[in-house]
């Protein structure tokens, strides 16, 4: 790992950390998406999972204008997320509370995301590299897009998980029926 001495450097090793996640989010939304029960909530996992891969050549794309490798960097954040999304998708919950559970995880992902393409796209601009800007712009957008889509998402789902418990608190207890 070299010296990070200027905005360029800072610039290309936030790159790779956005690079980094991206492809790991590519292997990770395929469960998401088989994990999901609501076929919306799975339609939603499976754009974003062809969005994530524009995105990711969207990244190759810069990263070949500024004549560097996109690899050689882990995002442990983004390892982290999909860690603790994959432990949501095994929690023993109703269909509706494992989607509510899916789709906070999915949020944290996408709070993350923006806030990396935001500093990179700010980056990107007081380098003058105005094409890379851009392009950061435009997934940038499609971030906050997604998580605009999460929220609404959530506000169906969370009230049918809250709907599901209501229901499990009707339901007479074992130790009550004898």
């Amino acid at each position: 790992m070299s010296k990070i001495t200027n905005l360029h450097d800072v610039y290309v090793e936030q790159l790779k950390d956005l690079y980094s996640a991206e492809t790991q989010l590519i292997k990770a939304l395929p469960k998401m998406v088989k994990a999901a029960h609501s076929p919306e909530l799975a339609q939603g996992f499976e754009e974003h999972l062809e969005q994530t891969k524009v995105h990711a050549e969207r990244l190759e794309e810069i990263f070949e204008g500024l004549d560097e490798k996109p690899t050689g960097k882990k995002c442990k954040a983004m390892e982290g997320l999909i860690k603790e999304g994959a432990e949501t998708i095994h929690e023993d919950a109703s269909p509706a509370a494992k989607d509510a559970l899916l789709i906070a995880a999915a949020q944290r992902v996408e709070h993350y995301e923006i806030a990396g393409y935001g500093s990179v796209k700010t980056y990107a601009r007081l380098l003058g590299e105005e094409d890379a800007a851009k392009l950061l712009e435009e997934t940038l957008q499609e971030e906050k897009d997604t998580d605009e889509k999460l929220t609404s998402a959530a506000e169906q789902i969370n009230a049918e998980a809250n709907e599901g418990e209501e229901e499990e608190e009707a339901k007479p207890h074992a130790a009550s029926r004898r």
